[in-house]
């Protein structure tokens, strides 16, 4: 696990080192063990180093074939690296550590871009051909592992995180305006597009070739396909083989050379995780973040899950830690927050932070829940929205409608009015529909538009939620796996029938989720019956309580503090007159949305969570961009294909 940057001149010139190391320094909390460096002619590479496999100086990286052709910068695990080794040796490769980096390496160089669909892993790499003069990117089917990537003055320049390509410095760094449009519209980029203008995200489940030339082409190598299926198969053998392929794809991610922690949120997935791992795992040690809830009301009431993770860590003989977030801790760790995120994504994601940073004191890495929900059901009351649809495109308007979760569409206009000259061109829907462009959309059961949600979540918001765990958890110098997203276990999940994962299809219902009082906790009731095989299969693991409980989101009862203990941060950040973000948005329109929430008349906890992120933000990278931009550097280089 580890930090990759890069970038290649199109005009000739060499790669200049003091530039890959501004850009290698910018993420040195990626990979605090150790640095390398390549250059050849116009490409360099720059590698941070979390040791996890193989801790010796021959996982050193940028790593080259035997023959010099192929160069590697890689950041990820590959968990059959093993199988894959024995069947390149078989082949007559040989071998100088034994880390998985150097059998992706050799893989690619065997099989080329196919080597990528046979890694079942998480991973982000750049691959130089010193003989093509071609560069290759590649990221992991679902996007556990980030990439970003830009051009500026007639330079490619590529990283995991936006701090590196900045820190290169031919890249101002300025606000993409559509892309904040899409943002507050969605809580979340659902395009390629990132809140800074110029960089853009690498698709998930896709690679990009790029040659000296300065040609550039995105191929995807592989989507999710969430299909009934079309031969009978008891609900009996789907369990038997779920239970299998859980365990498997848990076992599987236990492999490395340092320790090994888990997650306990007090909820049947990360249980289930910590069920499997602590056997194999003697000295297994977990971590649960809770709330201060004296101030709490309504749903927020079960926020804390800390009575059920201390009891699953007993169950389970795990060394437990906690920590308990009061307000004042979301106002501490903005700062830091922003600068790790980089761009918002979905939620309020301070707590993630602080969790990351308890367990990093203790281990180098963590398994995660993330994924369970989004592959088996885990948000029925989404789902039933928009299960019974006359045609496609009438499925789009009623599941758009839902995912507006910050503006709707029809005040953009008003919220957007300094700058809508700028973005009123932008379709929030055409946004959303378009993440549909390559997905089948001749729908004719309810069955299909679940099938479509599932689609949609697992390319939207679980992507959001990956990007988020893997930038917080990575800014304390941790790994984080997850297992629910094993090659294996998502191949079945995608087979799985509907009704295994939903009950009822028959019971549709309208409500905004955010919505206080008794209507939001009657529609919960009536919707909660989603992962029903995965609680089936878990329940062997974990305790029938937490098995059959009801999904619980890792969030703090922000509703609630935004009113009480935190209402002098969000006025003083967002009430006034100084504030950056009314350069863009119109101060009467906001303030007025905000007023509603902290007079107790609509529940706009996201919308204030996105707003205090934008304020902090611009202070970070637009109003602190001097100390981002830095001038070019054409000090000499290392001679052509030279790395220390």
């Amino acid at each position: 696990m580890c930090g990759i940057a890069g970038l290649m001149h199109y005009d000739g010139r060499s790669a200049e080192v003091p530039r890959l190391r501004r850009m290698a320094d910018a993420i040195r909390h990626r990979g605090p063990d150790g640095e390398g460096f390549f250059t050849d002619g116009p490409l360099g590479f720059a590698h941070r180093r979390l040791a996890i496999i193989d801790l010796s100086p021959a996982a050193h990286q940028p790593m080259a074939t035997p023959d010099g052709r192929f160069v590697l910068t890689y950041n990820g695990e590959c968990y059959n690296f093993h199988e894959l080794r024995i069947e390149l040796e078989a082949l007559g490769h040989q071998f100088r550590s034994r880390t998985d980096s150097e059998v992706v390496l050799h893989a690619l160089a065997e099989w080329g871009t196919r080597a990528i669909l046979r890694f079942n892993g998480m991973f982000a790499f750049a691959l130089w051909d010193r003989r093509e003069r071609t560069l290759l990117l590649a990221r992991d089917r679902c996007g556990i592992k980030p990439l970003y990537y830009a051009v500026a003055k007639n330079t490619f320049v590529f990283a995991s995180e936006i701090k590196a390509i900045l820190a290169q410095g031919s890249l101002r760094a300025e606000m993409d305006l559509e892309g904040l449009l899409e943002y507050m519209t969605f809580q979340n980029f659902f395009t390629d597009r990132t809140l800074f203008r110029a960089v853009r995200t690498l698709p998930a489940g896709s690679y990009m070739t790029v040659t000296q030339r300065g040609k550039t082409e995105i191929t995807r190598y592989w989507d999710f396909a969430f299909q009934e299926p079309t031969t009978a198969i008891s609900e009996d053998d789907y369990a038997e083989e779920l239970h299998r392929l859980f365990h498997q794809a848990v076992s599987r991610q236990l492999v490395a050379d340092v320790d090994i922690g888990s997650y306990l949120s007090g909820g049947i997935d990360s249980g289930a995780i910590t069920a499997v791992a602590s056997p194999q795992l003697p000295n297994l040690t977990t971590f649960t973040v809770g709330f201060d809830m004296r101030s709490a009301a309504g749903l927020e009431l079960s926020f804390d899950e800390r009575p059920k993770a201390e009891h699953m860590s007993y169950q389970f003989r795990t060394e437990h830690y906690e920590m308990v977030l009061k307000s004042g801790d979301m106002e501490r760790a903005m700062g830091a927050l922003v600068r790790a995120l980089e761009e918002p994504r979905v939620g309020q994601s301070y707590p993630n932070y602080y969790a990351a940073k308890l367990s990093s004191r203790f281990v180098k890495v963590m398994l995660s829940g993330t994924g369970g929900d989004e592959l088996f059901g885990g948000y029925p009351w989404r789902y039933y929205r928009a299960a019974v649809n006359n045609d496609f495109e009438h499925y789009v308007d009623k599941y758009y409608a839902f995912w507006q979760r910050l503006i709707p569409g029809e005040t953009l206009s008003q919220i957007f009015a300094p700058v809508w000259n700028t973005v009123k061109h932008v379709s929030p829907r055409d946004i959303f529909r378009d993440v549909y462009a390559t997905h089948e959309s001749s729908l004719s059961r309810p069955e299909d538009y679940v099938n479509h949600s599932f689609y949609f979540e697992a390319k939207t918001f679980l992507h959001g939620l990956l990007i988020v765990e893997d930038k917080l958890a990575m800014a304390n110098g941790l790994e984080t796996r997850v297992p629910f997203l094993d090659n294996d276990l998502i191949d079945f999940a995608m087979r799985l029938p509907v009704r295994l994962k939903l009950r009822s299809l028959g019971e549709v219902a309208r409500l905004n989720e955010n919505e206080p009082g008794a209507k939001a906790q009657q529609y919960f009731e009536r919707t909660r019956d989603g992962k029903v095989l995965l609680r089936k299969v878990l329940s062997q693991f974990v305790p029938e309580t937490i098995a059959s409980g009801h999904k619980q989101g890792f969030s703090a009862p922000d509703a609630s503090w935004f009113r009480g203990e935190s209402i002098d941060y969000v006025r003083r950040t967002l009430m006034t007159p100084s504030a950056r973000i009314y350069d863009v948005l119109d101060r009467k329109a906001v303030q007025s949305l905000i007023n509603e929430h902290l007079e107790g008349r609509e529940n706009r906890r996201l919308l204030i969570w996105a707003l205090l992120f934008l304020e902090v933000w611009i202070a970070e990278f637009i109003d602190g961009a001097k100390s981002i931009r830095l001038a070019d550097d054409v000090s000499r280089p290392l001679a052509a294909g030279q790395g220390h």
